[in-house]
């Protein structure tokens, strides 16, 4: 068993197990990278529509699953002023955690938070590495990492990369050199990941979600669904989701577009599926 293998197999067998239930929905987000309000926060340019959307998945009912890099804390240092900034944001997280609705992992850029997250009123959100969400009946499930496990730079040495993303490659990036430790931003680091993924979860017939790429896949029509990545909250102008409803899953963008009487809505469009998730 190699490397990789025994990183996944180890979050695997630390994964929180989230009973599934076909008459509960299920949606997850990943790659949000919530800052402080500054240039470099890339959240705030989507917030009116990860707000909108996030309030609609609440007054629906969807347990809401957020697979890493919610926060932004290697260019940030404190997640206080990341709460105080984006309040709004971390309030209806609250509510969702009230109702037992909240599950929320940690990626290389959050990992701070695998202690928990402080949450308005007084209450702690617990923060995990992965999740198992079982299907009792069927006995099969759908296993949810961030997806930068395994890798050197932002998993085994992430402090050291944490430091030069903060004072290297943040200022360089003004000058548009781009960081090459960034699955998100390395078009062939971002191959590889997703291809190392995607090979673990049909060698191992495991269902596997994840983000870290920002790059969101739903498998094609006729393609057996091993991988599923929930893409991110900051691609231009759209937050992508993964959602489970009545036991069938689709990948989803949201986005802002004018209506009618060209008054601009936040809208939901399906980019993949819905298919039966363990049917």
């Amino acid at each position: 068993m190699g490397l990789y293998e025994r990183r996944l197999e180890k979050a695997r067998q630390r994964a929180v197990c989230v009973p599934f239930s076909v008459h509960r929905p299920y949606v997850m987000m990943s790659d949000c990278h919530r800052g402080c309000g500054g240039w470099n926060d890339n959240f705030a340019h989507n917030k009116t529509i990860y707000l909108a959307a996030l309030e609609e998945y609440y007054d629906r009912g969807f347990t809401y699953l957020e697979l890493g890099d919610g926060d932004e804390l290697w260019e940030n240092k404190r997640i206080s002023e990341i709460a105080e900034i984006h309040r709004d944001v971390f309030e209806l997280l609250a509510c969702f955690l009230r109702q037992n609705r909240l599950y929320m992992l940690y990626g290389n850029h959050d990992r701070k938070k695998c202690c928990g997250l402080k949450l308005p009123g007084g209450i702690e959100a617990p923060v995990c590495e992965s999740v198992v969400l079982k299907d009792c009946q069927s006995g099969r499930d759908l296993f949810l990492i961030h997806g930068h496990q395994g890798d050197l730079m932002n998993d085994y040495l992430w402090g050291l990369t944490r430091f030069l993303v903060r004072y290297l490659w943040r200022p360089l990036e003004q000058l548009g050199i781009r960081d090459p430790t960034s699955a998100a931003k390395n078009y062939r680091k971002k191959e590889r990941v997703e291809k190392r993924m995607a090979n673990w979860a049909r060698e191992h017939q495991q269902m596997l979600a994840a983000g870290h790429t920002h790059r969101p896949h739903f498998p094609q029509e006729g393609e057996k669904g091993w991988y599923f990545n929930t893409g991110s909250g900051i691609h231009p102008y759209s937050v992508a989701a993964i959602e489970i409803v009545q036991g069938r899953i689709s990948l989803v963008n949201w986005r802002q577009a004018p209506d009618e009487r060209q008054y601009v809505r936040v809208v939901k469009e399906v980019l993949g599926g819905p298919v039966g998730l363990f049917s």
